[in-house]
């Protein structure tokens, strides 16, 4: 990689992160921790506004913006990719909004790149995802962002009906069905509900704060996986 590649990659990687210490960022980039900290020395020196310091970790205050990307041909086919695999498994806000983001991506490109990403011959057929699967999806995302609790009609694998409040932490798919991860306001513990065996769902007005022991980072170290 080369290094205006590198610098640029190692902003790109600060950007929307509260904080990632210069061993998270070498690894990402593939160098040395000594690399990473000579980067970012020549960065600030260059005005871009990282704050932080060796041994802590560093993080981009926020409102710093670069100038606008111009994607390669193969990077704008992988962006048309992503969204053509997406849509089919996305509730129908969100995959609106991913057609309409790769739209003005598309739109500045140079034609010769526009041509090839919008000739992609990759496609994904309908996922198969319930209606009402999509809706309850929909509805825990904002969920999510909101950081509002949410009140679920449940149905377990042994037909086993059950009513939960649940403070919602992220939503997966597993190339089958989507889950909720929430921490069980029942149960005190993490549970991952399946949402093709939610009845209802409802938005409490009561929101949440991160807890310790109740955050998304705690239940992905309880089951093995790096915080994202």
């Amino acid at each position: 990689m080369r290094r205006a590649d590198r610098l640029f990659e190692l902003v790109q990687r600060l950007r929307g992160r509260r904080l990632a210490t210069a061993e998270q960022l070498a690894g990402w980039l593939e160098v040395s921790v000594r690399t990473v900290y000579r980067d970012v020395a020549d960065l600030q020196a260059r005005g871009v506004p990282i704050e932080g310091e060796a041994g802590v970790g560093y993080r981009l205050r926020p409102g710093y913006t670069l100038p606008p990307l111009m994607f390669t041909s193969p990077e704008a086919q992988a962006l048309v990719a992503a969204v053509r695999i997406a849509q089919p498994r996305l509730d129908a806000a969100m995959a609106a909004e991913a057609e309409a983001a790769l739209a003005k991506i598309l739109s500045v490109l140079p034609t010769d790149a526009r041509a090839a990403a919008e000739s992609l011959a990759l496609f994904a057929p309908d996922a198969g995802i319930a209606p009402e699967v999509r809706d309850a999806l929909q509805a825990m995302r904002r969920a999510v962002l909101d950081r509002r609790k949410l009140r679920l009609q449940y149905v377990d694998e042994q037909g086993r009906a059950s009513a939960r409040v649940v403070r919602p932490l992220g939503c997966f798919f597993w190339g089958a069905v989507w889950t909720l991860a929430a921490w069980c306001e029942l149960r005190q513990d993490f549970r991952s509900f399946r949402l093709d065996r939610v009845r209802a769902v409802e938005a409490l007005d009561e929101c949440f704060r991160d807890e310790p022991g109740r955050t998304l980072a705690d239940l992905l170290r309880a089951v093995g996986a790096p915080p994202r």
